[in-house]
């Protein structure tokens, strides 16, 4: 995993220095590019420490010290290069195949896929020219694009043109390692559901689960990343986890399995696969009070009536050509109920995953499991971050 990083100059590149972080943290080879205006926002000697590997600037790419060309080196040795992040001037570059630093000559000298992750003042972004060379590298299949996002920018003016957070780039750069860029999901349509439901008692108190909706988000990021285009239905959820969807993605909030019963029924005539990722409620409260009961007043015990199947009605309803996967969340042997889950409710594909291993289940970064396809196929995954399991089950669904 070889992951070039170029940085110009722009105030946002300490950001850059997470990015550049959390990559040498996970595994990846980083290596960093400065441009000569970004030195003047952060240190070459920052960017090496947190790389753990060398800085390289236009003052080696001019050496006549230097052996083998410089930004032919670099350009064979990256699977990725990022340019984060990418000023309008280095747009403007780029779009006319324009090479006078070392950036910009490595990456006509490469052929890996290229990020692309701008950030300016919001009336530079407006502008007819940037818009104009933006569209035009985003027709062209070398290059990948994340942000620019909304918000107050560092020149006080609130509007668009931050650049993408850390996370949202190293996921990109994550899914382009796996991929190598190709988008093999362009047309695909996924409809996915994620989270828990809660099944209210009284306004306070309600029936739940742990699940997060981590894995749903995941499911979507792999998606959007392959080109495909991404519905979310999703449970209650934390701001934190929300504000990693990005804004590419159409989300639809609910509370209780009822809800996401609705909106399920109502969108799945759009999807070509539908992913139930959601942790749903198999009961709920016969009766719900509409004022907090008071602590004397809970019932000793509580009637219970079942939640309708939503994964089953979704799969006896699906039209030719959709497909249905389910998620089975176990303990002990994840594969029989699985394969008994699958048959039963008549699905395409499952994917069991072990709620009762460290490190793995409701909440956690990372998850296995095994997946299983009704034609008698079956894979198991080992522990994965959610992201690289999301595309494990992309994987196994193309093929």
């Amino acid at each position: 995993m070889n992951v070039l990083i170029g940085v110009t100059g722009g105030v946002a590149a300490y950001k850059v220095c997470e990015v550049v972080s959390t990559l040498a943290k996970s595994g990846a080879s980083v290596r960093v590019m400065m441009t000569a205006r970004s030195q003047d926002f952060v240190s070459a000697l920052t960017f090496a420490a947190l790389a753990r590997n060398a800085v390289y600037t236009d003052v080696e790419f001019w050496s006549a010290q230097q052996g083998r060309p410089l930004h032919i080196e670099l350009g064979e040795w990256a699977d990725v290069l990022a340019i984060t992040p990418l000023t309008a001037n280095t747009l403007g570059k780029l779009a006319h195949g324009l090479a006078d630093n070392l950036l910009t000559n490595t990456v006509l000298a490469s052929v890996c896929p290229v990020l692309l992750a701008p950030a300016m003042n919001t009336d530079m972004w407006q502008q007819q020219s940037v818009q104009r060379n933006w569209e035009g590298l985003r027709q062209d299949a070398r290059y990948h694009t994340v942000g620019p996002g909304a918000g107050r920018l560092a020149c006080d003016r609130i509007g668009t043109g931050r650049m993408a957070e850390p996370v949202e780039i190293v996921a990109q750069i994550d899914s382009l390692l796996h991929t190598q860029g190709q988008r093999d999901l362009t047309g695909k349509r996924l409809l996915i559901s994620t989270g828990s439901t809660q099944e209210y008692i009284d306004p306070v108190r309600y029936i739940g689960n742990p699940a997060t909706g981590r894995m749903g988000i995941a499911l979507a990021l792999a998606g959007l990343h392959r080109g495909a285009s991404v519905t979310l239905v999703h449970g209650p959820m934390s701001a934190e986890l929300k504000a990693t969807v990005p804004g590419d993605v159409r989300t639809i909030g609910v509370t209780t399995a009822a809800e996401m019963e609705q909106v399920l029924l109502a969108e799945t005539a759009i999807a070509d696969w539908i992913i139930m990722a959601a942790a749903v409620a198999d009961v709920r409260p016969t009766t719900t009070a509409d004022f907090k009961l008071p602590k004397k007043d809970l019932p000793s015990s509580l009637p219970l009536s079942a939640v309708p199947d939503i994964v089953a009605k979704l799969s006896a309803g699906r039209t030719a050509g959709q497909k249905v996967i389910g998620f089975a969340a176990q303990t002990g042997d994840v594969v029989a109920p699985a394969l008994d889950k699958l048959k039963r409710k008549q699905l395409d594909v499952i994917l069991a995953n072990p709620i009762d291993q460290p490190g793995s289940g409701f909440g956690s970064l990372d998850n296995e499991g095994v997946i299983l396809a009704a034609d008698g196929r079956q894979v198991t995954v080992g522990r994965l971050s959610k992201l690289r399991l999301a595309h494990q089950l992309y994987d196994f669904l193309l093929r």
